[in-house]
Parts: C-alpha cells; sequence; structure tokens
C-alpha cells in the first residue's frame, strides 16, 4: 500500500466502497507484515548460522544481542528465490530491509514459550480493571506490555456479526492490539463495535482509551446487563502464526466474549486469540459451590 493507492481510493464518491476499500487495504498490510517478519526471521537465523556473533548481527542491526539471541542454531530455512527479500544478498542487510517494513519495535526471532492465565469466566474484579491483561499479568508476577496494532473499520466475521446482531461483512469498528508476557508475545486482542452506536466516539479514535474502555463506555450511557464467552481451540491463521510468532503445529485459543448492555444492546465484543501452549485457562465457579 501506497500514497498513490490511499489517494485513489480516498477519492470513491460513496463511503461504504471506499471504506470497504480501504479495509481490503488493511488486511493486505497485515499480510505483508506478518510475510516481512517471517523474512526477517529467516535472515537473521542465516547470519547465525554463517558465524556472525550475537554483538555482530545486533550491531549491524542496531538492537542489543538480547533482541538476537533466541534465533534457532542449526539449518535456517530459506526465503523463496522469487521473494524480494532476495534481491538484498547480505542477510544482515536483508534483515534491516524487512525490519523498516515490520517497525522497529518487533521481535528479531522466535521467543522461548512462558505461561500465563487467562481466566474463565472474567473475574469482574479484573474486567473494571484499566486493563484486562495487565491486570491478570502483574498478579503472576510477570512483565506485562501491550501495542496497538490497528483501529478503525473492517468487515465484520460470521462470528462477530452475529454477536453484534449485524449482517456478516458489515463495517464495524476494530480495536487491535497485541499482548506479550516477559517480551514473549502472547495475545492478540481486539475489541469489535457496532457503528451505528460507536463512530465518531473515543472508541474510533486511534491509540488505547484512558483512563479504560469500560469507563468510556459507561460515559457514552451504557450499563452492563451480561456478557456470554465461548472458547474454541484451532490451528491459527497465518497473521495470527506470524504475529505470535507461533511454532510449526502450534494451535491458538479463541476466546469471544460478548457483552450486552441491561437493554440487551450488543455494546463489546471482545476476540482473544491466545498463543495455546503459553497459556493455563482457570475455570471459575459460582461462590459456594465448587467441587472437584
Amino acid at each position: 500500500m501506497d500514497l498513490e493507492t490511499l489517494r485513489d481510493v480516498s477519492e470513491l464518491s460513496d463511503p461504504i466502497e471506499r471504506a470497504r476499500a480501504l479495509s481490503r487495504l488493511i488486511t493486505e498490510e497485515q499480510g505483508l507484515v506478518a510475510e516481512a517478519a517471517k523474512m526477517r526471521r529467516q535472515a537473521i537465523a542465516e547470519a547465525r548460522d554463517s558465524g556472525m556473533s550475537l554483538e555482530d548481527v545486533g550491531a549491524r542491526l542496531g538492537v542489543s544481542p538480547g533482541r538476537i539471541s533466541q534465533t534457532r542454531k542449526g539449518p535456517s530455512a530459506r526465503v523463496p528465490e522469487e521473494s524480494p527479500a532476495r534481491a538484498f544478498e547480505d542477510p544482515v542487510l536483508r534483515a534491516a530491509g524487512e525490519a523498516a517494513l515490520h517497525g522497529p519495535g518487533g521481535s528479531s526471532a522466535r521467543a522461548p514459550r512462558v505461561l500465563v492465565r487467562r481466566t474463565l469466566p472474567t473475574d469482574p474484579a479484573v474486567r473494571a480493571s484499566a486493563s484486562l491483561f495487565l491486570a491478570e499479568a502483574e498478579r503472576q508476577g510477570v512483565t506485562p506490555d501491550r501495542r496497538m496494532l490497528y483501529v478503525g473499520p473492517e468487515p465484520a466475521g460470521d462470528h462477530v456479526a452475529a454477536c453484534l446482531r449485524v449482517e456478516p461483512g458489515a463495517e464495524v469498528i476494530a480495536r487491535r492490539k497485541m499482548m506479550t508476557a516477559d517480551g514473549v508475545p502472547v495475545r492478540i486482542a481486539t475489541s469489535y463495535f457496532r457503528a451505528d452506536l460507536f463512530a465518531g466516539t473515543r472508541l474510533a479514535e486511534p491509540g488505547f482509551v484512558k483512563p479504560s474502555l469500560q469507563s468510556a463506555l459507561v460515559a457514552l450511557g451504557h450499563t452492563f446487563g451480561h456478557a456470554e464467552e465461548n472458547l474454541t481451540a484451532r490451528p491459527p491463521t497465518s497473521f495470527e502464526y506470524e504475529t505470535l510468532e507461533l511454532e510449526p503445529g502450534e494451535w491458538v485459543v479463541q476466546v469471544l466474549r460478548a457483552g450486552y448492555s441491561d437493554e440487551d444492546v450488543p455494546v463489546h465484543v471482545l476476540e482473544t486469540i491466545c498463543a495455546a501452549n503459553r497459556h493455563i485457562f482457570p475455570i471459575g465457579q459460582v461462590s459456594g459451590h465448587d467441587e472437584f
């Protein structure tokens, strides 16, 4: 995606067609970022295999050796010959070019696994905090972090559309972020909101909502009524595989939480994609009725 393409799309007279075209571009860009991340890891692994030290690789890429140290030893998977990244014969220069596409904050190698908790159902005290993930992780003694991947309109998938009670493919507002624990990517969490309710509000603006998403929803006049949570285990999409730096064959667990107001209006759908081997899912019971 380039500025000329964006200008062409911005000139589409039909606002719905313009939004759909932008959603397609966003999806394509996410795929490009995922592929660039994979090729960057391959390039760094090649540099290690060729005998370069951690210090040399880190110095040439402008990152600390610790960011490189988790690269696997042994034969490297090669980038296909037709890939444009092969234009860089030097593997470190190729990695630097792909890093420019991916951004400075991405990991350069597959990280070791870490175990974090995702309680089901969500503890109300945790749900009311500034961030469910930050609150849970801090209780467990791991260092959490998060970064926003995308905020804007996109077509609703079938499962999200059903929860929000809109037609599949209808434009909704998405807020997508990635969470890490001790520097390891563990979750991709996307909040979905109906555009007819939340377009033009703080929820549609870039960046994190402060002091919290929950407070913003209350300020907009929505009182919590009930929620439904569903858990599904499945293979990852290519975007999830690359973003979470999964191992071959590793699955993800999708937790879909649909929150409704006291007037039964679908207010917030949260889809959390968890790296399956990096999570424990404690299951809560009704107070006073827990059994073996």
